[in-house]
Order: structure tokens, then sequence, then C-alpha cells
């Protein structure tokens, strides 16, 4: 079993499609107006409106409801993802910040207030688990 990918539901699917367009660089693939993918070497990121939730499944999801999941990306030099994105989003959570695990780490918030971490690795140990990981070029 794999993942392919982490789908967000939104109220305004071109809004935060955009968003994740601006920060990670990565083109985003539209399906339809209600669906887009952000694909990268690890994981793809699907954002579906609140239409797409109707054909499957009415009322399973809430859009910009949700305060248990972060999604994170892997970059190169986290401190220079935050010098292009500062004063481009709206929240930054908390600014690039060494973890206890190794990994420096900025989160911020979507339009739909869905946390986002950039994450560099940076100790010896956390490099090595991401050894031959290609992060985002910043």
């Amino acid at each position: 079993m794999n993942i392919v990918s982490i789908r967000i539901i939104t109220a305004d699917a071109a809004r935060l499609v955009a968003f994740y367009e601006q920060v990670t660089g990565v083109q985003a693939h539209w399906f339809t107006e209600d669906f887009a993918e952000l694909t990268t070497e690890r994981a793809t990121l699907a954002i579906g409106s609140t239409r797409t939730v109707d054909l499957f499944a009415p009322g399973a999801s809430r859009p910009a409801d949700n305060r248990t999941v972060i999604i994170e990306f892997l970059v190169d030099d986290v401190d220079l993802v935050y010098r292009g994105i500062a004063g481009r989003v709206d929240e930054v959570v908390a600014e690039p910040t060494t973890m206890p695990w190794g990994n420096r780490s900025l989160l911020v918030r979507d339009p739909d207030g869905n946390l986002v971490n950039f994450f560099t690795p940076v100790t010896p140990a956390a490099i090595a688990k991401f050894a031959g990981s290609q992060g985002a070029r910043s």
C-alpha cells in the first residue's frame, strides 16, 4: 500500500491552488475547474472544491475546518524559503526554528487555515534520514 496524495477540500480551489503554486514553485495540473494536483518527486497535493465531495459523500468534509494536519514540504534551505515568502503569506505561525528532532522548520497557514511546514534537515541524524531526498529548489 502506498499513499499517493493528500487532498484538501476548499470552498475556493483557485485561491488555494494559487497559494500552493506561489509558495512551492510547483505548477498545478487542473483536471476540472473543481480539482487540481501539485505533484512533486515524493507526493501529490490534491485540491478539490466542496462540489467534489458531493459526488461521493455529500457533507463528509468541511473546508477550512482543520486543526490537526500539517502539510509538510522538504526544502533545500528553509531560511531562503522564508525570505521568499515573507510578506506573501497571511500568517507566519513560526519563523525558521531548529526542532529537537533535527529539522529546521517554518510554519505558515494557507488561506484556509491549514498548517504548512517547510523544513530542512540540519543535524547529522536528520540529514541521514532524508539522504537521497530531493527538496524543492528555492
